[in-house]
C-alpha cells in the first residue's frame, strides 16, 4: 500500500550531490588553471557592494585543492545526511544556510578579507542535523541528531576562531542558518502534518 510519497532513491540523492561536487571541483580547476585563483575574489567581502556576490558564489569558490579536498567528504556525507528523511530539506537547508551564513559572514566578518568555500554549507548542514532532534521530537531524528553528534560534533569547534585563512565567521553563521532551517522545517511539519 502507498503511503502518498514517492519512494525515495539513495541512488538519485548521491547523483545531486556527486553532481555539486563535480561542479566544486570543475571551477576549481578552471580557476587554477586558467584565472590563477582570481575567481577567489568572487567570495564574499565583508560589508562592500561588490562582496555581496559572494553570498552567491562563495560556496563554490576555495582556496586551492587542498581547501577542496577538506570539503569534499564532509560535504557528501553531512548533505547526505540532510537528505535522509527529505531530499527537499537538502534543498531547505542548503538555501537558508547559504543565506543566513553569507549574510552573516558580509555584515559581521573581519574588514579587507574575503571568504569563500563550501564549509558555509556544510556548517549548515550541521547545525541543521544537530538540532533537527530537538525540534521534531520524534525517534528517528532525534537518533540522527545523536548520530550527527558522535561522528561530527567536533566540528563544532570550528565555529570559534582558531587558525588564521580559516573563517570561522562562515562556519558559525553556516550553522546558524542550518538551525533556523531545522526549527523552520520542524514547524513546517507540526503545521502541515
Amino acid at each position: 500500500m502507498s503511503s502518498g510519497h514517492p519512494r525515495k532513491s539513495t541512488l538519485e540523492e548521491f547523483k545531486i550531490l556527486l553532481t555539486l561536487i563535480a561542479i566544486f571541483w570543475l571551477v576549481e580547476i578552471v580557476d587554477f588553471a586558467i584565472f590563477q585563483e582570481g575567481l577567489d575574489n568572487f567570495g564574499i567581502e565583508p560589508r562592500t557592494i561588490m562582496g555581496l556576490r559572494g553570498i552567491l558564489f562563495a560556496p563554490f569558490l576555495h582556496g586551492g585543492f587542498p581547501h577542496l579536498i577538506a570539503n569534499t567528504i564532509p560535504f557528501i556525507t553531512l548533505g547526505w545526511l540532510t537528505m535522509i528523511q527529505e531530499t527537499s530539506d537538502f534543498y531547505i537547508v542548503s538555501i537558508v544556510s547559504a543565506i543566513i551564513g553569507g549574510l552573516g559572514v558580509w555584515l559581521l566578518g573581519k574588514p579587507d578579507s574575503v571568504h569563500i568555500g563550501a564549509s558555509i554549507l556544510i556548517y549548515g548542514y550541521l547545525g541543521f542535523l544537530l538540532l533537527r532532534g530537538w525540534f521534531q521530537k520524534n525517534l528517528p531524528s532525534i537518533f540522527l541528531s545523536g548520530t550527527v553528534f558522535f561522528l561530527y560534533g567536533s566540528l563544532i569547534f570550528g565555529i570559534f576562531p582558531s587558525r588564521v585563512g580559516v573563517s570561522w565567521e562562515g562556519h558559525l553563521f553556516g550553522f546558524i542558518g542550518g538551525a533556523i532551517a531545522a526549527w523552520a522545517i520542524a514547524r513546517e511539519k507540526k503545521f502541515y502534518g
